[in-house]
């Protein structure tokens, strides 16, 4: 599953520069993530960077973009241009 940013999202900008994919930028209220660019950091990082630094752990799985960890792989190759 890509990931999403919850509405109690502070804006504080700290998630936005920690992803690698660029996947990261801000909505109308809030940060927002673009599930087609999220890979929860699969191939960059054990973990979702953005999660291990957001202050009020509003970074959740989107049940809206269900992936299995092989599509996120794939979805990793083919944003660095491995496949």
């Amino acid at each position: 599953m890509s990931l999403h940013i919850l509405d109690n999202c502070i804006n504080c900008d700290v998630c936005e520069p920690e992803c690698p994919n660029g996947a990261i930028h801000m909505g109308q209220q809030i940060y927002v993530i673009e599930a087609g660019l999220c890979t929860q950091c699969v191939g960059h990082y054990d973990t979702p960077q953005c999660q291990e630094v957001c202050p009020v752990d509003c970074i959740e799985l989107d049940p809206a973009n269900p992936e299995s960890a092989e599509a996120l792989q794939e979805k990793f190759l083919l944003l660095t241009g491995q496949i």
